[in-house]
């Protein structure tokens, strides 16, 4: 299963050899999995020559001052939206250099959700070199932890499909 804990390591070595063939280094902005895509990649030796960092901004102050979320987006769209990962992307990659990152917001439960945005719902957002940013929406099964795994494991395999896209 992709989302076991070998597999998550698995993918972010394959991601890492990817992303150092191509030159390019990751940062990352993450909500709901607080860090967790973070320790995946940081757990392996030699990361610190593709990974150059990561931002918690689990808050919506957080977004706004740290990665530079516009609040009317906030506001409007809410954190869990494909307009704020879209930001929370784009500024990881602005405010850290990197040719590439991985966003996450999400409604991780056990409650929080309401009928618009229910527990599981998820958005990820990936900034490609060029500037390029795609947003895709999720919703994951199962416990807080289970969606925070499950967010993790497509974080880090849509990147890697995308970059092996190419362009």
């Amino acid at each position: 299963m992709l989302n076991d804990d070998a597999a998550l390591a698995e993918r972010a070595k394959c991601l890492g050899e990817r992303l150092l063939a191509a030159g390019c280094r990751l940062a990352t902005a993450e909500s709901c999995t607080g860090g967790w895509i973070a320790k995946v990649i940081t757990d392996l030796q030699g990361s610190s020559r593709w990974f150059e960092r990561g931002w918690v901004v689990y808050s919506n102050a957080a977004k706004a001052s740290e990665l530079a979320v516009p609040e009317v987006l906030l506001a409007d769209h809410g954190a869990v939206s494909a307009e704020v990962v879209e930001a929370l992307a784009a500024g990881a990659q602005q405010r850290s250099g990197a040719e590439c990152s991985l966003a996450v917001s999400g409604v991780a439960g056990p409650d929080g959700g309401t009928a618009e945005k229910p527990v599981g719902l998820v958005w990820l957002a990936w900034g490609l070199p060029g500037g390029r940013i795609e947003a895709q929406r999720w919703h994951f099964k199962g416990d807080r932890e289970a969606v925070r795994r499950q967010a993790v494991a497509v974080a880090l395999e849509g990147l890697l499909e995308r970059l092996d896209e190419g362009p």
